[in-house]
C-alpha cells in the first residue's frame, strides 16, 4: 500500500510545542522510513513554528482557512497568512467546522480562497445518519456539487476529497465503517465526482478516509479503494500514530 496520504489533524489536543515537536520528530521519521505521505495539521501557532526551514518529506495542512482574504477580522487565519506559515495544504468543510456553521456554501467560499492562494485543499464530506431512503447519498452529492461547481477544471482536479461519515466518529474500530461500505462509498463519491472532471479525472481523484481510524481497522480499510485517511485523536500519540502508519505500508 505505498503512495498512500496519512493526513494527521491535531485539532485542539497538542497544546504545548515540546509534544508538537516530539510528534512532528516521529513524522518525519515514519515518512522517510514507510514512503508514505504525511500531512501535518497543527494547531495555528505550532505551524509556523515546525514547517520554518522544513526540509524533511513531511507536508503541513492548515486546519481551517478564513472566508476572508485580509482586513479586520481579528482571530481569523486567512489562506494567504497559513501558505506564508509553511502549509501547502488546507483542510476545509472539516465536520466540525460545518458543526460550528460553515454551510455549503462558506465551505465553498474558503475553498476558493485556499485555491486561490496555491494551497491543495482536503475537502470533507460526510453524511449525519444513513436513512433507510438512502437520502444521505443525496446529501453527499449536494456538498460535492456546490463545492466543485464554482471551480475550475484545473483546480477541481487539485482538491483531494476526505469522506468522514460522522456517524462514524469517535467510535472504536468494531463499530466503525466497514472495508466493504467504505468501497461501496468511494465508487459512488467517484461517480459523481464524474459529472464535474472529465475522462478518467474521477479515477484519478484521491479520496481519504476519517471516523475512528485506528492501527486495528486500517489496513482492512486500505483496501476500500481510498487513497489515505484523514485522522484525528489517534494522530496525537506517538505510538498509536506509528502503529497506524506501519499498518499499511
Amino acid at each position: 500500500m505505498k503512495g498512500m496520504i496519512i493526513a494527521a489533524n491535531w485539532k485542539a489536543y497538542v497544546e504545548s510545542a515540546a509534544k508538537a515537536k516530539k510528534l512532528f520528530a516521529a513524522a518525519k521519521r515514519l515518512a522517510s522510513r514507510t514512503g508514505q505521505e504525511i500531512i501535518l495539521a497543527p494547531p495555528p501557532p505550532f505551524l509556523g513554528m515546525l514547517a520554518a526551514g522544513n526540509r524533511s518529506k513531511v507536508a503541513f495542512a492548515a486546519q481551517d482557512v478564513s472566508t476572508a482574504t485580509g482586513g479586520a477580522h481579528t482571530g481569523e487565519v486567512t489562506a494567504g497568512t497559513a501558505r506564508e506559515a509553511g502549509a501547502t495544504y488546507a483542510i476545509v468543510g472539516h465536520s466540525e467546522r460545518r458543526a460550528a456553521g460553515d454551510d455549503n456554501d462558506i465551505v465553498s467560499l474558503k475553498l476558493q480562497h485556499t485555491l486561490a492562494q496555491g494551497l491543495t485543499p482536503i475537502l470533507c464530506i460526510g453524511e449525519r445518519v444513513r436513512d433507510e431512503d438512502a437520502q444521505y447519498l443525496v446529501f453527499l452529492r449536494e456538498e460535492i456539487s456546490s463545492a466543485f461547481t464554482a471551480l475550475s477544471q484545473k483546480e477541481r482536479m487539485t482538491v483531494l476529497i476526505a469522506y468522514e461519515p460522522i456517524w462514524a466518529i469517535g467510535k472504536t474500530a468494531a463499530d466503525s465503517i466497514g472495508p466493504s461500505d467504505l468501497a461501496e462509498m468511494v465508487l459512488y463519491i467517484r461517480k459523481v465526482l464524474s459529472e464535474f472532471l472529465p475522462g478518467k479525472g474521477s479515477s484519478r481523484a484521491r479520496i481519504l478516509y476519517g471516523g475512528s481510524v485506528e492501527a486495528d481497522n486500517a489496513g482492512a480499510l486500505a483496501q476500500g479503494g481510498i487513497d489515505g485517511f484523514l485522522i484525528g485523536h489517534a494522530a496525537t500519540n506517538t505510538e498509536s500514530f506509528t502503529k497506524l502508519v506501519r499498518a499499511v505500508v
